[in-house]
């Protein structure tokens, strides 16, 4: 499976303010861009945090974007794909809605009611790890279902679990003109943090879009 980590970062590296609610950095061309990553990707994922905060669709705007899909034999949309160890993806979530297939990816340590509650919801649940989901195994049974090309949105705790289990072969990130702050504002790579070994990445690629420029780097 090829690993696509998509963001739009502020120049002072954040997602989006301390109060965890969605700032717009990016513009139109950037907004079409990702509109085309998400048509030719096969999955677009997102953690559960990203979800309770920003209630994305993770769908293709673009009507000949849905069409190409359709034309080469590919779903309308993109699948959606949350990492969500407990389950706790609301039941009126835009991503559980019926305009794609959905896999949540959840600990072992989760309920069969909970599981069942959302496969009631049309849901895809895969179990791996005892009380986080364990990303390499996951991304082996989505490689099964048919998902060989999967795009990260965030966020930044989802990035630092994929950087550190070494799944990311690509990262573009897209850095708006602007300035956020906040100690506790989300950075492109929350989690843990490294501390002695760090993950090494080659620049491909410096586009001007916007007022911003985008960075595309692979591992």
């Amino acid at each position: 499976m090829h690993v696509r980590v998509n963001a739009a970062s502020s120049v002072d590296g954040k997602l989006s303010s301390r109060r965890r609610q969605q700032v717009t950095i990016s513009g139109p061309e950037d907004f079409d861009r990702v509109d085309q990553l998400r048509a030719d990707s096969d999955a677009v994922m997102v953690g559960v945090g990203t979800v309770l905060a920003d209630d994305p669709s993770l769908t293709v705007d673009d009507a000949d974007r849905i069409a190409a899909r359709e034309g080469r034999g590919d779903p309308a949309q993109p699948a959606r794909v949350v990492a969500d160890s407990t389950l706790r993806t609301p039941a009126d979530a835009r991503v559980l809605d019926d305009a794609a297939e959905t896999f949540l990816l959840a600990a072992d340590t989760v309920s069969e009611t909970a599981i069942e509650a959302m496969e009631r919801e049309g849901v895809t649940v895969i179990t791996a790890g005892e009380d986080r989901v364990e990303l390499p195994a996951a991304f082996e049974r989505l490689e099964a279902a048919g998902v060989e090309d999967l795009m990260v949105e965030g966020g930044g705790e989802l990035i630092f679990s994929l950087f550190a289990a070494e799944l990311v072969d690509e990262l573009s990130v897209y850095v708006g003109s602007k300035i956020i702050g906040g100690r506790e504002a989300p950075t492109l790579a929350d989690g843990a943090g490294f501390v002695d070994s760090f993950p090494a990445l080659t620049l491909d690629a410096v586009e001007r879009l916007d007022d911003g420029v985008l960075l595309t780097y692979c591992r």
